[in-house]
Protein backbone atom coordinates (compact mmCIF):
# COMPACT_ATOMS: atom_id res chain seq x y z
CA UNK A 1 0.00 0.00 0.00
CA UNK A 2 2.40 2.31 0.98
CA UNK A 3 4.27 1.79 -2.53
CA UNK A 4 1.07 2.74 -4.41
CA UNK A 5 0.64 5.74 -2.24
CA UNK A 6 4.27 7.17 -3.11
CA UNK A 7 4.23 6.03 -6.86
CA UNK A 8 1.06 8.09 -7.17
CA UNK A 9 3.46 11.73 -6.32
CA UNK A 10 6.07 10.52 -8.82
CA UNK A 11 4.75 12.42 -11.80
CA UNK A 12 2.81 15.51 -11.70
CA UNK A 13 1.22 17.86 -14.45
CA UNK A 14 1.17 20.82 -13.59
CA UNK A 15 -2.77 22.94 -14.03
CA UNK A 16 -1.28 26.65 -13.06
CA UNK A 17 2.08 28.14 -12.56
CA UNK A 18 3.29 31.54 -11.87
CA UNK A 19 3.73 33.87 -14.82
CA UNK A 20 6.21 36.43 -15.09
CA UNK A 21 4.93 38.77 -17.27
CA UNK A 22 1.10 38.19 -15.62
CA UNK A 23 2.32 38.92 -11.90
CA UNK A 24 0.11 35.96 -10.89
CA UNK A 25 -0.39 32.11 -11.20
CA UNK A 26 -2.14 31.77 -14.15
CA UNK A 27 -4.01 28.03 -15.75
CA UNK A 28 -1.53 26.38 -18.47
CA UNK A 29 -1.20 24.33 -21.34
CA UNK A 30 1.54 21.34 -22.22
CA UNK A 31 3.49 21.25 -25.14
CA UNK A 32 5.06 18.98 -26.64
CA UNK A 33 8.39 20.24 -27.45
CA UNK A 34 10.95 17.56 -28.01
CA UNK A 35 11.48 13.64 -28.29
CA UNK A 36 14.89 12.03 -27.65
CA UNK A 37 15.00 8.44 -27.77
CA UNK A 38 14.91 7.81 -24.40
CA UNK A 39 12.59 11.19 -23.00
CA UNK A 40 9.73 13.30 -23.79
CA UNK A 41 10.22 17.20 -22.90
CA UNK A 42 7.18 19.36 -22.24
CA UNK A 43 6.96 22.95 -21.94
CA UNK A 44 4.23 24.73 -20.19
CA UNK A 45 2.79 27.65 -21.64
CA UNK A 46 0.66 30.84 -19.94
CA UNK A 47 -2.64 30.80 -21.14
CA UNK A 48 -2.24 34.57 -20.80
CA UNK A 49 0.17 35.51 -22.61
CA UNK A 50 1.71 32.30 -23.90
CA UNK A 51 5.15 32.60 -22.54
CA UNK A 52 6.71 29.67 -21.16
CA UNK A 53 6.65 29.52 -17.64
CA UNK A 54 8.43 25.56 -17.68
CA UNK A 55 8.93 22.35 -18.59
CA UNK A 56 8.38 18.36 -17.38
CA UNK A 57 10.26 15.67 -18.75
CA UNK A 58 9.40 12.40 -18.98
CA UNK A 59 11.54 9.44 -19.16
CA UNK A 60 10.38 6.30 -21.54
CA UNK A 61 10.48 4.48 -17.90
CA UNK A 62 8.16 6.43 -16.17
CA UNK A 63 6.29 6.65 -19.57
CA UNK A 64 5.43 3.03 -19.14
CA UNK A 65 4.72 3.02 -15.39
CA UNK A 66 2.00 5.56 -16.14
CA UNK A 67 0.45 3.77 -18.79
CA UNK A 68 0.63 0.25 -16.83
CA UNK A 69 -0.86 2.42 -14.04
CA UNK A 70 -3.46 3.50 -16.31
CA UNK A 71 -4.33 0.06 -17.12
CA UNK A 72 -4.84 -1.38 -14.01
CA UNK A 73 -7.06 1.69 -12.62
CA UNK A 74 -10.75 0.30 -14.48
CA UNK A 75 -10.00 -3.09 -12.83
CA UNK A 76 -9.72 -1.80 -9.68
CA UNK A 77 -13.13 0.07 -10.21
CA UNK A 78 -14.95 -2.53 -11.85
CA UNK A 79 -14.06 -5.05 -8.55
CA UNK A 80 -14.90 -2.49 -6.12
CA UNK A 81 -18.36 -2.00 -8.20
CA UNK A 82 -18.75 -5.53 -7.68
CA UNK A 83 -18.24 -5.87 -4.64
CA UNK A 84 -20.42 -3.05 -3.51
Amino acid sequence: MLIMSQQQFENFTASSLYCEKCKTAMPVRERLLLVLPDREIFDYLCTGCGSSVGQREVTAGDKLLAQAVARRRPRRALAQTLLH
